[in-house]
């Protein structure tokens, strides 16, 4: 190849890193506006009506909360004593004990008096063996109920509680996840605001509690957490839910419900199959699918989404923990939008599949092998002395403030809307998180996406993987 060819093809590489920037800056300009509206639409919308009486009358609609558990023994007496306190009158929890390795059945049978009670199974039963069904044998604690089963994995725990629920709606949830007293009566609200389309999902921001005081199965002081990874957790997941999946939602164009706080009609979930047993990435996949079915069905419909802090979970604090979650995030990724590729760029299914799908698609997961790429070209480049200097400081000092204005923004917004932060000293850190994370926490995220891509493209058996729970602080 001559000169002159080679300087031709690091051309047309600078110019399609220049486009895909240029698109990114507008892209996220254009979430920011958007996700703005929807906050303002929502705070004017919530600023009147009181639904709780209404929520507590007896005839109010039915929601099973379904919690899966797989060695949650540090915290399940906690999470579940929680999740019995919320303001709401029809409705249940149920635990799903998927084989936790653990006591945590043991801990449950013992601080909630649990018995095994007998209940017919269908024999085509689609999901893997109950070995017991239990209920507590004191009224104070009449709403749990706690299926022991064979480990068959958090989506086969959902469909298990789903199919075993009779209640409208169900509360797809992370055990070890604290819900604020009121949770439910914004989820049932959101349900029924939209007369004219059926809701048949709503989803929440998710909070983080490391480092927060957790007192009785309740969250009793906010504060920012200690570790440092987790801080750069936090001002990712404001970024993320704040304003990105607020500006989905205001599209009604969003494509993902967190696993940690979703609820769903359940006639509509499951007649669209249920959670997917086969992918990581249930809490997305299950959304592509109902949103399909509806679709398909020419049926007006719509997802909601909560931007109230009603939801507060425990992130990793260690990186190797970190990494396992976002490389499972990854192939979760990738897998859906492999099942449902028909969608790309497909008229038929509207915003979804002409903005939502392309969006997955180039930025969510596009996006990370973009920039491993361009880094291992950049230093390629540097080494044959072939580096156009210039340019490679402007676009990245360009994409840098960009990305920092876009995190200072989020912080902001969060201070004018729910200020969950108040001290000085925590925004300052926070600040400076969105200063140093482009060099400190970005990398880790992109390198967990490579590996993560690597091991599905590559067919290596990884499985779901687990997370170390260190227990909420108590004092």
């Amino acid at each position: 190849m001559d000169s002159g060819m080679f300087h031709m093809i690091l051309d047309y590489i600078n110019i399609v890193f220049l486009i895909f920037s240029i698109m990114l800056v507008l892209l996220f300009t254009g979430m920011a506006y958007l996700s703005t509206l929807n906050s303002i639409h929502y705070r004017k919308k919530n600023s009147f009506g009181d639904f709780s009486k209404v929520m507590a009358s007896p005839i109010s609609p039915g929601i099973t909360i379904i919690a899966p558990a797989y060695n949650e023994a540090l915290t399940i007496v906690e999470n579940i004593r929680s999740l019995l306190s919320l303001q709401y009158v029809n409705y249940e929890v149920m635990v799903v004990n998927d084989g936790s390795r653990d006591d945590t059945l043991k801990k449950m049978i013992d601080a909630y008096d649990l018995v095994k009670v007998d209940k017919s199974i269908d024999p085509n039963w689609p999901c893997k063996p109950i070995k017991g069904i239990y209920k507590s044998r004191q009224r104070s604690f009449s709403r749990l109920t706690v299926i022991d089963k064979v480990n068959g994995g958090k989506s086969d725990a959902l469909n298990t509680g789903m199919r075993l629920s009779e209640n409208r709606y169900v509360g797809c949830i992370d055990v070890d996840c604290l819900l604020l007293p009121e949770a439910l009566l914004h989820v049932v609200k959101a349900f029924y605001q939209r007369s004219e389309k059926r809701v048949i999902a709503v989803g929440g921001v998710i909070r983080i509690a490391n480092s927060c005081k957790i007192s009785g199965g309740q969250l009793e002081k906010i504060r920012l957490p200690k570790n440092w990874l987790a801080k750069f957790q936090l001002l990712e997941y404001t970024r993320s839910f704040l304003l990105g999946r607020m500006a989905w939602g205001r599209l009604d164009s969003l494509l993902i419900i967190s696993g940690a706080f979703g609820f769903f009609d359940r006639e509509i979930a499951l007649a669209a199959g249920g959670y997917n047993t086969k992918t990581v990435g249930e809490d997305m996949e299950i959304v592509f699918r109902m949103r399909r079915y509806m679709h398909d069905r020419d049926l007006p419909y719509t997802v909601e989404y909560i931007p109230d802090p009603l939801c507060w979970t425990e992130v990793p604090e260690s990186t190797k923990i970190l990494i396992n979650q976002r490389d499972r995030w990854a192939r979760g990724n990738l897998e859906t939008l492999y099942q449902h590729k028909d969608m790309f760029f497909n008229p038929r299914y509207g915003r979804l599949g002409m903005m939502s799908y392309p969006y997955w698609f180039f930025y969510e997961w596009l996006a990370p092998i973009l920039e491993f790429f361009g880094f291992i070209s950049i230093l390629l480049f540097y080494y044959l002395g072939i580096l156009n200097l210039e340019f490679f400081i402007a676009i990245t000092l360009t994409i840098y403030t960009f990305s920092v204005m876009f995190s200072l923004y989020a912080i902001l917004w969060e201070v004018y809307t729910y200020n969950q932060y108040t001290r000085i000293r925590d925004l300052v850190t926070l600040i400076f998180c969105a200063l140093v994370e482009p060099f400190v926490f970005h990398p880790i995220v992109v390198w967990s996406s490579i590996r993560g891509n690597y091991k599905k493209l590559f067919k290596i058996n990884a499985g779901w993987g687990s997370q170390v729970r260190k227990g909420f602080v108590k004092g």
